[in-house]
């Protein structure tokens, strides 16, 4: 295993890695003055070179994005999502916590490379340390020139400020997360228009993962070239993988894109906990097609996970040993998913109730073939068929599972059917012997 020194996390584990005096005393601050110095059609051109992709889960690559924003508008915005309430994502509330100046640091070099000198961030609800992190970090950035009129004397202005969701999943959807800032019920909207022609208040409107903004400073101080030369062909630069289940060490582990699942959870997480075999992974969220232990050698990329009929998603890795229940497994996450749907259409409002309803039953063990029949029928029918990404989110888990341990599905109903005959062989058996005295 070729050793990894950390750089979008090089600062989380330091005394007071929270505080500006901290950031500053490790080349803080030094990209932005960099990138000040720079044209934005330069920035953006070197994002583009470094073939950052966003990290939010969609993949889009970042310069490519920033392209999309029009350039003669007067008025244009940025909106920060650090929502994450993907199941099994946690690195974005790590960085956020720990580090805030450096997300700060991306969010002023990209406003300047857009041309926007208005920032919101929104954060989830019951993220109550990191919404202190974000104002206190804020607050110093002001203080030392980094926000507010002409900054560092370049004559770029931007503030930018901080507001709650209320812990609603659907939220991290980038067209929701618009209208809850706008102080709306987060409902996803329609796309085209995307935000980058109309998002807050019909203004263009760039959207972006905590994440991927973490990564823009180190693209400016160190060049497109150093970045692009981590990673795969068509997966650049670094990721941070969420890793929790059945394994010795959760966390958060910094890897370059490619690294396999497999050196990811045995040499970095620790391995699987009491030296149990792997039964199945989620590889980038709850939302994501669940794989194999086949599958454990699998490169972590965006193309060689959809290759393998799954999604790198936010990198969230989950592992489930030898002794899991796979039904109860999707019921569980079934369960979020139907509690999480806002409701705007039919498929996931009332198609996510009916598989939950399908799923108590066969986890409970009182359910039939039927219920397995019409489970799929209904997860296929979601599938592509909603407003918004999510319904086909909810769905992906319930169909990988049941391809690939349908028979853990077949035998609970099987069961079930053997003890319904034996409450019958046993009522009749009470019944006979009775019906006879009665004669």
């Amino acid at each position: 295993m070729a050793q990894h020194q950390p750089v979008l996390l090089a600062n989380v584990n330091r005394p007071d890695s929270e505080k500006i005096a901290t950031y500053l005393r490790y080349g803080g601050y030094d990209a932005l003055r960099k990138a000040l110095k720079m044209s934005p059609e330069a920035i953006i051109a070197e994002v583009k070179a470094s073939g950052l992709r966003g990290r939010g889960g969609a993949g889009f690559p970042t310069g490519v994005k920033w392209d999309f924003m029009p350039k003669d508008t007067p008025v244009k915005y940025l909106a920060v999502n650090t929502d994450e309430g993907e199941p099994g994502t946690f690195k974005d509330r790590l960085i956020v916590e720990r580090d805030p100046h450096s997300i700060l640091e991306g969010v002023i070099i990209s406003a300047y490379a857009i041309g926007a000198h208005r920032a919101f961030v929104y954060i989830r609800g019951e993220f109550f340390l990191g919404v202190k992190r974000w104002i206190k970090a804020i607050s110093d950035a002001y203080q030392h020139g980094f926000l507010g009129r002409d900054i560092l004397g370049s004559g770029f202005d931007l503030d930018v400020s901080v507001h709650r969701g209320a812990g609603a999943y659907i939220c991290g959807e980038e067209t929701a997360m618009l209208e809850s800032l706008e102080g709306k019920r987060g409902v996803p909207r329609a796309k085209p228009p995307y935000p980058a022609q109309k998002g807050m208040w019909n203004k263009p409107t760039l959207v972006q993962n905590v994440e991927t903004l973490v990564n823009i400073p180190h693209i400016i101080l160190r060049g497109a070239k150093w970045y692009s030369s981590i990673g795969t062909e068509k997966s650049k630069g670094l990721k941070i993988f969420c890793v929790s289940g059945h394994v010795n060490r959760p966390g958060n582990y910094e890897l370059p894109l490619g690294t396999r699942l497999k050196e990811i959870i045995y040499e970095h997480a620790g391995g699987v906990r009491m030296g149990r075999g792997i039964k199945a992974i989620i590889p980038g969220g709850a939302s994501t097609p669940i794989i194999s232990a086949e599958m454990v050698s699998t490169p972590m990329a965006f193309e060689t996970l959809q290759a393998a009929g799954t999604a790198l998603g936010t990198g969230a890795v989950i592992v489930m040993d030898e002794t899991t229940d796979m039904v109860e497994v999707v019921r569980r996450i079934t369960r979020f998913f139907v509690h999480e749907s806002c409701g705007n259409c039919l498929p996931c409002r009332v198609g996510g109730k009916r598989m939950l309803e399908h799923l108590e039953k066969l986890a409970a063990g009182t359910g039939s073939k039927q219920d397995i029949e019409d489970l799929e029928y209904l997860a296929g029918g979601i599938r592509g068929r909603t407003f918004c990404p999510m319904g086909t989110g909810m769905v992906e888990p319930v169909l990988s599972a049941l391809r690939l341990f349908r028979d853990e599905f077949v035998k609970g109903c099987e069961a079930a059917h053997t003890l319904f005959e034996m409450k019958e062989k046993h009522h009749g058996q009470s019944e006979n012997p009775g019906s006879r005295r009665r004669q």
